[in-house]
């Protein structure tokens, strides 16, 4: 058979005994006007071979002027010229022809292609049967109508839809021949149609008789006019559209689907938002189960493996979000968060041990009944489902069943395909929200592990306390607070902010609370212990980075994604002075007795883990009953505010009158707690308590041996006065191997002190900063037991430095002496 390309055009190759190529003439222009393809039609239209007119321009073929007004411009895509030329014939006759001109994009650039028909442009009497014969066998549906909407005509397709013949329809109106809302609509657009003159078009959803599926239909209404241009009647064509109606819903689904989940990282939002996509656009219910531990989900080795540790075991799933398109009545039992129980038959089962989707497209209740019909679904309604597993990184972490028992026809292959698309994308949504879930759990609980459970008990102030993680996807931070009690009476207010979120901030957080506790208990003045702290933080950020090989100074420029803040105040409830040191951390708050506030102003550190700048004290007096709030900057600080309007707000809430502390902790929570927080919160309020001066006792001594004597009677007396008379002979004890010490090892001023609180509290106080130390004495030494004898006969002791020295204390639990009646 012999074949031929068209020229220039790319179409496909078409038997020549099929289309007779040369029954048109064709040919190729580019820009500049010369002809560079000529075809045998053209050659029979004028005469020219392909070798006489290739290569010269086309204006020579042309046997008059073509004005503009002969080309008129097409309407379509590419532009097109048409109209009537006047050609020259080799020969020299002229050829009236006429001629289809486009303009296209070949691949030597843009040019125009040329046609004319050579022959066949006469009407002949086999048109007409043409014609007649392609209304009747057009697979589009087309009815005719008259000016009063009455059926006069049908193709054949338009006779089958309906089921009824054209004389069956002829005279009866559209909504008599199918009686369905839709076809109201659809004489509705008539009307208009010949209302206005202007085609109508509408989509309708009409089932075909004997068919339980509803079609999408594309419905067009015409006017048909005579060659006057009279007004006839109306026309109508119907295209079956339903293929590519479920595409575009399809398509839609999908696009939604990827929208609609995943909003948050909550494993119960995410699986109720798969459930809330698909019903009632897909599905008439939805079950998302997940497996009750994250540990037992299924490691899944490919689709085509089964992930079960046996063929079809019996199933446990923790039912986590439904959906149905049924009224909460017949839901009655409906509750997810309930466990179910599946048959090794069920398609769940199946589901699960295969690995595969299941699509079930003609369910039979009677044969298996599954927990969801029992409480989302009528089990006798039930037609068909698919269950389809949802996996994500090679886990199978549940199942979603979706469901049809109102929707009359099943799902089918493309169902599944789509269900398939949308639980794929949503299981890693799921699995990211179970990571997320898991590690915030984890890094919360390891807060919990870190932060007080409680507070210890001491006399200095009364505190409370609150802490907020943040609710966002950043994760749990590092902040931190503490209560920390001192020698003589004092303690110590802490609190500190890690950078970051999760359990590495938490982890940070436990191991500064940890150094912190640690070095308040050697009585580091708080600038120092701020000095001490940078440089673990240093340590801390080498060791992250460089597995501890990194030198410090390197460690400082790295050290701002490992930094911290943290403030630091130290309460002595004898003076009642409040010495403060601050590592960038925001300001205190101090609420005076009348209810005055004011923020305290204690030098601005570095944050810690910047290194090499030094930190710095402030001191202040405290009236009795002062409250101090500690906090942490996620209180004060907000996207929408800046942190002046925070501490303003903060101000204002600590200046309202409340009951007791935690009323004040949870008034200023109301007033400041932002609504979409980032950060974690931490509040630390202290009100202030003083010891009654005559619960402390001072002494001044010179450094002279005879002194000791009348030591150890000054402190009978005053145990005498206190009614602490049991305490007498521990405590003269105490005093005379402390005042020795002080007189044969240390520098003057020499002075002791008792302190009457919670416990009992012996100091003496010297002018020399060498510490003492504990040491085992031999059989024979005449020395060395003293600080031994202070050990076994206290509680607690310990040596602090001073500004001027240093001061040894001991302390002895008042229980073990009750006050004399």
């Amino acid at each position: 058979m012999k074949q031929r390309r068209t020229s220039g055009l790319g179409q496909r190759v078409i038997p020549d005994d099929v289309v007779d190529e040369a029954r048109t003439a064709r040919a190729a222009v580019d820009e500049h006007g010369i002809v560079t393809e000529w075809s045998e039609g053209a050659r029979r239209l004028l005469g020219y071979t392909p070798d006489d007119i290739i290569g010269t321009p086309v204006a020579r073929l042309l046997d008059e002027d073509v004005s503009a007004e002969t080309l008129r411009r097409g309407t379509g895509v590419v532009p097109t010229w048409s109209g009537r030329v006047a050609l020259r014939h080799r020969d020299g006759h002229r050829v009236e022809a006429g001629l289809l001109a486009h303009r296209v994009e070949g691949g030597t650039g843009p040019g125009w292609f040329l046609v004319s028909p050579v022959d066949g442009t006469a009407t002949t009497p086999r048109d007409e049967s043409l014609a007649a014969y392609g209304f009747e066998q057009s697979p589009c549906a087309i009815g005719l109508y008259d000016m009063r909407l009455r059926h006069r005509g049908a193709n054949l397709a338009g006779q089958r839809i309906p089921d009824l013949t054209e004389a069956e329809q002829r005279g009866l109106r559209l909504p008599e021949v199918t009686p369905h809302p839709e076809s109201d609509r659809v004489e509705r657009s008539m009307a208009r149609a010949l209302e206005t003159g202007e085609p109508q078009y509408l989509e309708i959803f009409v089932r075909p008789p004997g068919e339980s599926r509803e079609h999408a239909w594309s419905i067009q209404s015409f006017p048909v006019r005579d060659q006057d241009g009279a007004v006839l009647g109306v026309g109508m064509t119907s295209h079956d559209v339903t293929e590519q109606y479920w595409a575009r819903k399809r398509l839609q689904l999908l696009n939604d689907a990827g929208t609609r989940i995943g909003t948050t990282l909550d494993v119960t939002r995410t699986a109720q938002e798969l459930a809330d996509v698909t019903v009632p656009e897909f599905a008439d219910s939805a079950f998302v189960s997940l497996f009750p531990d994250p540990d037992s989900a299924l490691e899944t080795v490919s689709p085509d493996q089964g992930t079960g540790p046996a063929p079809r075991q019996p199933v446990r799933l923790h039912r986590v979000a439904q959906k149905s398109v049924l009224p909460l009545p017949h839901e009655p039992d409906s509750s997810p968060g309930d466990v179910d129980h599946y048959a090794p038959n069920s398609a769940t089962a199946e589901c699960l041990d295969t690995g595969r989707a299941v699509l079930r497209a003609a369910y039979d209740p009677s044969v298996l009944a599954d927990p969801q019909w029992e409480k989302g679904a009528p089990a006798d309604a039930v037609h068909s489902l698919m269950a389809v597993p949802l996996r994500a990184r090679n886990t199978t972490l549940g199942v979603a069943t979706f469901v049809r028992h109102r929707t009359p026809w099943p799902f089918d292959q493309d169902d599944l395909l789509l269900a398939q698309e949308i639980t794929a994308r949503a299981a890693v949504y799921i699995d990211n929200a179970r990571r997320y879930t898991h590690e915030r759990d984890t890094a919360m609980m390891l807060q919990r592990t870190l932060l007080p459970q409680r507070l210890p008990r001491q006399a200095a102030v009364e505190v409370a306390w609150r802490y907020l993680p943040t609710g966002t996807l950043a994760g749990v931070g590092g902040d931190w607070f503490d209560v920390i009690p001192l020698s003589s009476a004092r303690v110590a207010l802490v609190v500190g902010d890690v950078v970051g979120h999760g359990i590495q901030a938490s982890a940070t957080m436990g191991r500064l609370r940890t150094a912190v506790r640690t070095l308040a208990d050697v009585d580091l003045a708080p600038d120092e212990l701020l000095t001490h702290l940078d440089d673990l933080v240093l340590r801390l950020s080498a060791d992250a980075d460089t597995g501890g090989t990194a030198q410090l100074d390197q460690a400082a420029e790295t050290a701002g994604g490992f930094g911290a803040t943290c403030l630091y105040a130290v309460y002595d409830p004898v003076s009642r002075v409040c010495t403060l040191a601050r590592a960038g951390h925001p300001a205190p708050a101090v609420v005076s007795p009348d209810g005055t506030v004011n923020f305290l102003d204690v030098p601005v550190g570095p944050p810690l883990g910047l290194g090499g700048l030094p930190f710095e004290t402030a001191e202040v007096t405290l009236a009795e009953g002062s409250v101090i709030a500690l906090y942490t900057d996620g209180l004060i600080e907000s996207r929408d505010e800046d942190i002046d309007q925070g501490l303003a707000r903060l101000r204002t809430a600590l200046g309202r009158p409340a009951a007791g502390l935690d009323d004040l902790c949870d008034a200023v929570l109301g007033a400041l707690r932002p609504e979409r927080g980032t950060d974690d919160i931490a509040l630390l309020v202290a009100r202030t308590r003083a010891l009654d001066a005559r619960r402390v006792a001072t002494w001044n001594l010179p450094a002279d041996p005879a002194i000791v004597a009348k030591a150890r009677r000054l402190v009978a007396a005053q145990l005498g006065d206190w009614g602490l008379q049991e305490a007498s002979f521990v405590t003269e004890l105490l005093a005379s191997e402390l005042v020795t010490n002080a007189i044969r090892h240390a520098d003057p001023p020499i002075q002791l002190r008792l302190i009457h609180d919670r416990h009992l509290i012996c100091e003496v106080s010297d002018g020399s900063s060498t510490a003492p130390h504990l040491r085992r004495a031999r059989t024979y030494d005449e020395g060395g037991r003293g600080l031994l004898l202070v050990a076994q006969l206290t509680c607690g002791w310990g040596t602090r430095q001073t500004g001027t020295g240093k001061t040894i204390w001991a302390e002895q639990a008042l229980d073990e002496f009750p006050p004399a009646a």
